[in-house]
């Protein structure tokens, strides 16, 4: 065994190394593209667990002791910091502004203990005013907008049956989590966030109420803030069961004194469903690149598999036995496979230290080993195998050659793959198909793994069906192709049709694998061009455009101001009220037709019944319409031209005032809106009916630097307005799959890709042609022109090279397409186009070219001087 495995890395040294490269890549895809699954479900759990401000909310119950239940929530295994906040409701808040009395409606003063904030920094951002600290009078923004106060403004605060009582405001501040952070102070409901909040330190909050909750204890409500060590598992699924089932321990050792809300594992909730996703993204990434890695090591080796086929008939001819031949092919697939696996483990490791900042984890690393072996064993092994349970010696010297048709393509395997793709495909892109289906709550998830039927069973099918195509073309017509190639192959034009029709089934799997590898190529870089594209459009959304101005105060040209700031082009403002629908409490945007559309970047995707310019003449044209979301429509069984009536907060006075509107269209997403109900109107119309409100200032910085804008724009308008940028914004959103980064990704992917598809167009031709140096030997030694051997060479790589790269790109495309349809979830908002990237394409298809280009270079090199000992070959 040492002497044949001497022989072949001597003599088969180059086609072992090639064997060995086709596996080693694809080891190192598997391995590569698992350490970022890895790193992305990681990435998905630490983004979650950074969106919340306060882990658990336990509510106490009526009779409960606030001193006991706090200590128990302090004892609580995981617990690293609690502390006490009461919340009391009242019936309004007013101050007096330039002798004009504002009066708002029903308000929670919430009294927050001494160092609150810095136990809990996220739940309360400063906007204007205040010591930072936490300890002054804090209104927050929407309040501060009603109220038309500022830090300095006196609030007077209505006390059921006792006097008002009054405060200084020292500082205006927004709460981000104010969804979870007033969840539970109206008992037994699920409500909005009020409108109106003042928070004071538990001091003066004590000084103004503790006389009213003597007489008035239904409205207060007592809660414990707890922020946990969220030492949590990598996986958000495992995150979220463990801190669940933390939060239910403590429910218990509270014995009906309290119950929690596990704001923590709601938004763990969320990110299991897009590990699910990223799982997902793997499958349909990873697998059709290291398959078709699979698929270009066995044509390599089967290229060689007459002269293998060959060198075991001698062996059986000089008494060798079947297991001894079998032992000589196992120890080129080991050599081959451990080779492989090898050099494919240490290429994952180095991109994986480079692009993610880790090696990879060494599950991922073994399990691809094991695959890499397992293609090594399927490649060589197994043909050998074959070979020796059907063939004869007789058969195999004979180098007979099989002219029907592969017999899952005298099954109509091809056609049958593309029908049942179709029917898939149908099935998964219906409305309401979920690929993950996560109900809030449930401790496990559904993912349909038959939505991964759809893209393989149309890889499959199109293969077959190019292979059938190539084939019939070759075998019929061998006349128009004698035509085509007699420019360049010259009197050799007839040996190299009929050599292409001869070699009809070789020919066919080159075209197929070079078409698959390219195919690939395509739809990876289609599909995470889209991808970054949609995170783009959801961090747009998110933040609002490039950098975002927010101010509680509408005086002042703010505008002007921000469109002095150096690297600003363009500043598009709009109003971010609030209007109740009937009961409904939703945000309301006032814009100016005439400029949001290009101003704002708005996207016809994200309207319904129109282009997003169409619909804006149309508000312009009909000042008192209205777009409202399509949740919004359903709820309210609005139709076109139906008069709606909004209550909103009159700027000037400070009293709801209700407007008229007509329903004219349907918007489905809108910079810095809710994901739910939202409203669009015309701001002329809404001024001149109630006031003008705060605005939201959209910062274009024609492709500078957001934060470095944002930044001048902090220190050019002070710190009273809110300055956003999208740079952040990209960091922080956690809405979807979206949130995670795939830069390293789509390296790695496109990288693995384009050197697949160069391989297949160049590696797969090379063998090819070197299994046909004695065809070439022949023709030089009968007397060819270099000139006519050179076309006979590039033409026969012209007929495998084109049909293959056209028919690869059309094939990726409908890939791309098919991947964007099937993971539709993963976007947020869904695309409403493919994203071509047409330089990656570009270099493909030129890195494909050259690659076959330099192969019939070397060939047509290694001819000028005919080796004439391949003439003793049969």
């Amino acid at each position: 065994m040492l002497i044949w495995l001497d022989g072949l890395l001597r003599h088969r040294g180059a086609r072992l190394l090639a064997t060995a490269a086709g596996i080693g890549t694809a080891v190192a895809l598997l391995a590569t593209l698992g350490a970022f699954l890895s790193r992305a479900q990681q990435s998905m759990t630490t983004r979650a667990v950074a969106t919340v401000g306060v882990d658990w909310q336990v509510h106490l119950g009526v009779n409960a002791d606030p001193k006991t239940v706090l200590d128990l929530v302090r004892a609580e295994p995981g617990v690293r910091t609690a502390l006490p906040v009461t919340y009391v409701r009242v019936p309004a808040l007013a101050a007096t502004i330039r002798g004009s009395v504002s009066t708002t409606g029903a308000a929670v003063v919430v009294g927050l203990p001494d160092g609150y904030r810095d136990r809990f920094p996220g739940q309360i951002r400063d906007l204007g005013g205040g010591p930072g600290d936490g300890k002054g009078v804090l209104l927050a923004q929407q309040t501060a907008a009603n109220l038309r106060a500022v830090p300095g403004t006196v609030i007077t605060v209505q006390r059921p049956g006792l006097t008002p009582a009054e405060v200084t405001v020292t500082g205006v501040v927004d709460l981000p989590h104010a969804d979870t952070m007033f969840a539970g102070t109206t008992p037994g409901t699920a409500v909005a966030p009020p409108d109106n909040v003042l928070l004071l330190p538990d001091t003066t909050f004590a000084e103004m109420f503790t006389p009213l909750r003597a007489v008035r204890a239904d409205l207060f409500t007592d809660e414990v803030h707890a922020r946990t060590d969220r030492r949590l598992p990598a996986d958000p699924g495992r995150a979220y069961t463990a801190t669940g089932g933390a939060a239910r321990h403590l429910d218990a050792d509270l014995a009906g004194a309290g119950h929690t809300t596990d704001n923590l594992g709601a938004a763990l909730d969320a990110a299991r469903a897009d590990a699910a996703y990223a799982t997902a993204l793997f499958l349909f990434l990873a697998t059709p690149g290291a398959v078709l890695a699979g698929l270009l090591t066995a044509v390599i080796v089967a290229t060689a598999s007459r002269r293998r086929q060959r060198e075991q008939a001698l062996l059986r001819t000089r008494g060798a036995t079947t297991r001894q031949v079998l032992t000589v092919a196992a120890v080129e697939s080991a050599a081959c496979g451990v080779l492989g696996a090898g050099l494919g483990v240490a290429v994952a490791a180095a991109l994986g230290a480079a692009v993610f900042g880790n090696p990879g984890t060494p599950l991922w690393s073994a399990a691809a080993a094991v695959a890499g072996v397992a293609v090594a064993a399927a490649t060589v092994l197994l043909p050998a195998w074959r070979s020796l349970r059907a063939d004869s010696v007789a058969v195999v010297r004979a180098g007979a050659d099989h002219d029907r048709l592969p017999l899952v393509l005298r099954l109509g395997g091809d056609v049958a793959a593309l029908a049942a793709a179709f029917l898939v495909l149908r099935a998964t892109s219906a409305a309401g198909y979920q690929l993950v289906l996560a109900p809030e709550g449930a401790p496990r998830i559904a993912v349909d793994y038959w939505a991964f039927a759809g893209p393989a069973l149309l890889w499959v099918g199109a293969a077959l069906l190019l292979w059938r195509l190539v084939e019939l073309a070759l075998r019929f017509g061998r006349v128009p192709l004698t035509r085509l190639l007699r420019g360049p192959a010259g009197p050799l034009a007839g040996t190299a049709a009929a050599g292409l029709r001869r070699r009809r089934r070789a020919v066919a799997t080159a075209v197929t694998l070079i078409a698959l590898a390219v195919g690939f190529a395509v739809a990876a870089a289609g599909f995470t061009a889209t991808y970054r594209q949609q995170a783009e459009v959801d961090a747009r959304l998110t933040n609002g455009a490039d950098v975002t101005v927010t101010a509680a105060d509408s005086s002042g040209d703010l505008a002007g101001a921000i469109a002095g700031t150096p690297g600003v082009r363009h500043v598009e403002t709009i109003q971010h009220r609030f209007a109740y629908v009937g009961a409904d409490l939703q945000d309301l945007y006032a814009v100016r037709p005439a400029t949001v559309t290009a101003g704002a970047h708005l996207a016809d995707g994200w309207f319904t019944g129109g282009t997003a310019a169409a619909l804006m003449q149309r508000l312009g044209r009909q000042p008192d319409g209205v777009l409202v979301s399509a949740e919004t429509v359903v709820d309210f069984q609005l139709q076109p031209g139906d008069r709606i009536t909004l209550r909103v907060t009159d700027a000037r006075t400070g009293a709801a005032t209700p407007v008229d509107f007509h329903f004219l269209g349907v918007v489905n997403e809108f910079p810095t809106a809710p994901t739910d109900s939202f409203l669009v109107v015309n701001e002329t119309y809404l001024t001149a009916k109630a006031g003008a409100g705060p605005g939201t200032h959209l910062v274009d910085t024609a492709g500078g630097d957001p934060a470095a804008v944002a930044a001048a724009l902090r220190t050019r308008l002070g710190p009273g307005p809110a300055v956003t940028d999208i740079t952040t914004s990209r960091a922080l959103v956690g809405s979807s799959l979206t949130a995670v980064d795939l830069g390293g990704l789509t390296r790695i992917e496109l990288g693995f890709a384009l050197a697949i598809a160069a391989a297949a167009a160049g590696l797969v031709l090379a063998v090819d042609m070197a299994e046909r140096r004695r065809t070439f030997s022949v023709a030089a030694a009968l007397g060819a022109r270099r000139r006519h051997l050179a076309g006979f060479v590039a033409g026969e790589a012209a007929v495998i090279v084109g049909p293959a790269v056209l028919a690869g790109v059309a094939l990726g495309v409908g890939q791309a397409l098919v991947l964007v349809a099937t993971l539709n979830g993963v976007f947020d908002p869904p695309p409403d186009r493919l994203a071509v990237p047409w330089g990656y394409l570009a270099v493909v298809i030129g890195s494909g070219v050259a690659a076959a280009a330099a192969t019939v270079a070397a060939v047509v090199a290694r001819t000028r001087r005919p080796d004439l000992t391949l003439l003793r070959e049969p």
